[in-house]
């Protein structure tokens, strides 16, 4: 029997591709036994046992940059989760270890590296971090989405595969009765998507209240999606301009009717939203997060929009000029189906499949 460790998480971003390649592998491989290692207390300790899978918990976490004095202790639980993961590897005996990214991945991946176990990185990015640089030395594949990915990576290891999707996205075409039906929505009028993530980006959700009188009166179809921490704040400050046909939710149940009726998505730049956009040809306009490692999220944006194939707009200018672009473009269609027609290029439909047949073909080394 085949076995795989897959590590890492922290957001929706990180988790839902890794749980993709886990069902990738199944398909390919039916009797294969698969572990995720993640971070303590992170969402995929929640999420991936949902999805079937068993996991084991780091107590890692992020360097504090307010709060140096902090970092003591996330450097004494570095070196307890590189222990932890070890001993993981060392019973679970794993043919090749996955890391997707995620504050787990690095301890479990060098683990393996000092263990001789194969290992594949999968980088979301365009942009590599400099974890992912470091452990990529001893790597046996790098599986990226991005085109000149040589600059960060050895050029022999790399492999284009593109970012995997939650497979319920993939047909979503035939669903948009439905889904209008679902949110009480009306075919004849644009609907406007907006996704603060599984947490919430503060700055989208900013600026969302700022215009709010406008949004109501426009016309259009609504869907906000808070995150878990701005739900109560943005119900309050939205509650006289409710209506059938403006949804506010922190979580989103049904992503693929969600996608399935948006004209226009307004969505962070990480790497798994981009991929969904992608391959949903979805007109986007993209505001990157600034608190991420690398400033990836920008990097991320501009490949697109140097293509025309998404508008972007700094998280800092967001507040002002988010919403009212948004209605800019919503209302004119050549705008939109350029975005549309263009952001195909950054699609590849089977990425999970073509990346667990890498992590296959390493079994025999």
């Amino acid at each position: 029997m085949s076995r795989f460790i897959i590590s890492g998480g922290g957001t929706g971003g990180h988790i839902f591709p890794a749980i993709s390649i886990a069902n990738a592998l199944k398909r390919l491989l039916p009797e294969a036994d698969i572990l995720f290692v993640g971070a303590t207390g992170r969402m995929e300790m929640e999420r991936v046992p949902a999805a079937g899978y068993s996991i084991e918990g780091l107590p890692i976490s992020g360097l504090d940059r307010k709060n140096l004095f902090k970092n003591i202790k996330v450097l004494v639980n570095l070196f307890r989760s590189f222990i932890m993961a070890r001993r993981i590897i060392h019973q679970f005996k794993p043919d090749v270890v996955v890391g997707v990214g995620g504050y787990a991945s690095a301890p479990t991946l060098l683990a393996a590296n000092i263990l001789g176990i194969p290992t594949v990185i999968q980088e979301q990015n365009s942009y590599a971090g400099v974890t992912n640089k470091f452990l990529a030395k001893k790597a046996s594949c790098i599986c990226v989405a991005y085109e000149g990915m040589e600059r960060f990576f050895p050029k022999d290891k790399i492999v284009l595969t593109g970012n995997p999707v939650r497979q319920e996205l993939l047909f979503i075409e035939p669903k948009k009765k439905e889904a209008y039906e679902f949110f009480g929505f009306q075919p004849n009028k644009k609907t406007l998507l907006i996704l603060g993530g599984s947490l919430g980006a503060r700055t989208i959700n900013e600026s969302v209240i700022s215009h709010l009188e406008e949004l109501a009166q426009s016309d259009i179809q609504i869907i906000w999606q808070t995150g878990k921490y701005y739900l109560n704040e943005a119900l309050k400050a939205a509650e006289k301009f409710l209506s059938p046909t403006f949804i506010i939710t922190d979580f989103i149940s049904r992503m693929d009717f969600a996608y399935a009726v948006a004209d226009l998505v307004v969505s962070r730049a990480g790497a798994s939203s981009i991929s969904e956009l992608s391959l949903l040809s979805k007109a986007a306009i993209l505001v990157p997060s600034p608190n991420v490692a690398e400033d990836h999220q920008t990097k991320n944006a501009l490949a697109l929009v140097k293509k025309e194939a998404a508008i972007m707009i700094k998280d800092a200018e967001a507040k002002n000029t988010l919403i009212p672009k948004a209605l800019e473009i919503i209302n004119d269609e050549n705008q939109l189906k350029k975005l549309s027609q263009n952001i195909k290029q950054f699609a590849h439909k089977d990425a999970d499949e073509l990346i667990a047949k890498e992590i296959i073909s390493l079994i025999k080394t």
